[in-house]
């Protein structure tokens, strides 16, 4: 077993390598293997924050699952999201369906939601011809770098994310889509135990706002983070031109499908969010994929995204 780094400005990466002869060759053995080295890739996410595997001999999403079971029990439901993907195995979706022209910016998973994974794990089954790296970023450096003054009206407001979800047809995602669920009554029933304000339209449309802090504290090892999704939420994020086009369809920023204020309602400014992105970028430490990689990654202490591509990129996800 060989362990390295892969160090960008203030983030790394730990990578365990199975050596040629003890890559797996069935399940059990996989099994075995990751055991092995649970309790060490377990201290090292805690330190650096994301951890990859490489040579445990992962072909298939099945596979994946069980490596992942080595570390806790995946969930079996992705509520609340709003990144297109599809179930591929129990408990394992695709990463992201979002184009392969346009990269996505750091973030943590589901932080803007009252409950969010504690890790996420991705598997590369098809690596991309090229780019389609997986960026990840130390959110304690990202504290520590932030402009004082920006910090303060991050922290004194936290972030308001609103979402507007169709019935059936229209902008964006679909309620039936991100619940996982065509029951309104269900869903008014997740919404209620979220402590997400919500509001059903005559249409059959949901629109939601919810208030979430712009840091939090890590529960094991006591840190402050950065941890919202206030840049990527903000119709700033999107290119000039689809912006332009989407503010054509709708009548104020409240109806796009995603958008974002401070929590007290008042706007965030642009060059706030302009700072929290360079100083995403600053951060990040790509990690380039071939096939049968799994990357872990602690969902608190670092932020994840994704970089454009070309070819046939297949990664697979899955939290617990």
């Amino acid at each position: 077993m060989n362990i390295e780094t892969l160090t960008s400005g203030p983030t790394t990466i730990a990578m365990i390598s199975a050596s040629d002869e003890r890559t797996p060759a069935t399940g059990a053995a996989r099994r075995e293997l990751a055991e092995e080295v649970a309790g060490q890739a377990n201290d090292l996410v805690l330190k650096h924050g994301a951890v990859a595997f490489r040579g445990f001999g992962v072909e298939s999403a099945a596979d994946f699952h069980d490596l992942v079971c080595v570390f806790g029990d995946p969930h079996s439901e992705y509520l609340h999201g709003n990144s297109p993907r599809q179930a591929v195995h129990q408990g394992v979706w695709t990463s992201t369906e979002y184009p392969a022209e346009y990269d996505i910016s750091l973030h943590n998973e589901l932080s803007q939601s009252y409950r969010w994974p504690d890790r996420l794990f991705f598997c590369c089954l098809v690596p991309p011809q090229t780019g389609g790296e997986t960026p990840v970023g130390d959110g304690r450096a990202m504290l520590a770098k932030m402009d004082p003054a920006v910090l303060r009206r991050f922290q004194a407001h936290g972030v308001a994310y609103l979402q507007n979800m169709h019935g059936g047809y229209g902008l964006g995602r679909s309620w039936q889509e991100t619940y996982e669920s065509d029951d309104p009554a269900k869903v008014t029933e997740y919404l209620r135990a979220a402590d997400v304000s919500f509001t059903w339209t005559e249409d059959e449309d949901l629109r939601i706002r919810q208030v979430r802090p712009a840091t939090r504290t890590h529960p094991v090892t006591g840190e402050e983070v950065w941890f919202n999704q206030a840049d990527q939420f903000h119709v700033s994020s999107l290119p000039k031109q689809d912006a332009e086009s989407l503010f054509a369809l709708v009548e104020s920023e409240e109806e796009l499908p995603l958008s974002a204020t401070f929590g007290d309602g008042s706007p965030i400014p642009l060059d706030d969010l302009e700072h929290v992105r360079s100083l995403a970028r600053s951060t990040e430490c790509a990690f380039g994929w071939q096939r049968g990689d799994v990357l872990m990654i602690d969902n608190m202490l670092v932020m994840h995204g994704r970089h454009a591509f070309t070819g046939p990129r297949q990664v697979l996800v899955a939290m617990i």
